[in-house]
């Protein structure tokens, strides 16, 4: 375990590193932010009654999802990981006393949360002194911002889980292109990163709940910005950790399927 928290560390430290990047990026959110708040403003304006959220949540739910957009965004994925498969450098990693799941796991946690850090506490503070009902409200109570928390942390880790099955599924492709393009497109739908869940059709909101992408950023989200609570909260929760624990164990046979019949040539 140790050394997996060693490679975790030296990838976070890597990722403060690059501050420009992110002050673009914090740049980049805030003018999404304003647009996406906009838009619904117009839509609000016109139909307050039809929609499921507040105005109020929906701009909490906009801001949170920008202030931590590196945590949840599947297209976030380390290029240097599909290189090392597509270009044999795997081996280099293949020769070290260590697990590659596990270790492309804590890298690409450290390095998720090491972009999230930089970028979301510039968003949120101003975003907390914004009129409202334009800005952050805050938590409903101080249990809902722990369990926040708490799904926030589940949340990063079944969308690395999940990114984790893409990098396992290249060793059995010629090129990882194609079903990386599919999945993050997959991803931006189904999780509520384009649409939160909660503007979808009944019928079909209760599907997409069921599948492991509605784990990831809708689950957190919704508990800060008050639309999640109560037993539907309860059922999110464990429905979250039961797909994170799937997804990492099929990660795991995944892997271990790939290290017995990973072949690399030349020399």
């Amino acid at each position: 375990m140790k050394k997996y928290i060693a490679f975790f560390r030296l990838r976070f430290s890597m990722g403060l590193q690059y501050r420009t990047a992110a002050f673009a990026g914090i740049i980049t959110q805030f003018a999404w932010a304003s647009m996406e708040i906009l838009m619904f403003r117009a839509f609000y304006q016109a139909d307050a009654d039809s929609f499921p959220m507040t105005f109020e949540a929906t701009c909490a739910y906009v801001w949170m999802q920008q202030a931590f957009l590196a945590l949840f965004m599947a297209w976030m994925m380390e290029n240097e990981i599909f290189d090392s498969i597509v270009n044999g450098n795997i081996a280099y990693e293949l020769c070290r006393p260590i697990n590659i799941y596990n270790m492309w796991f804590s890298r690409s946690l450290a390095n998720r949360i090491a972009k999230a850090v930089l970028r979301c506490f510039p968003i949120l503070l101003v975003a907390a002194f914004l009129p409202a009902p334009y800005g952050l409200m805050l938590p409903a109570s101080p249990a809902a911002f722990c369990l926040f928390l708490f799904t926030l942390l589940a949340g990063v880790g079944v969308t690395v889980a999940f990114c984790m099955l893409i990098y396992m599924v290249s060793f059995f492709t010629i090129s990882p292109a194609g079903i990386r393009m599919v999945a993050v497109s997959v991803v931006e739908f189904f999780s509520g990163a384009t649409i939160p869940l909660p503007f979808f059709p009944e019928r079909l909101r209760r599907i997409f709940e069921l599948l492991p992408f509605a784990s990831m950023q809708n689950i957190p989200l919704r508990i800060y910005s008050g639309d999640l609570s109560g037993e539907p909260m309860r059922r999110a929760i464990l429905i979250q950790v039961f797909w994170l624990l799937t997804l990492i164990g099929i990660g795991k046979l995944l892997d271990a399927a790939a290290m017995k019949k990973i072949t690399v040539q030349g020399g």
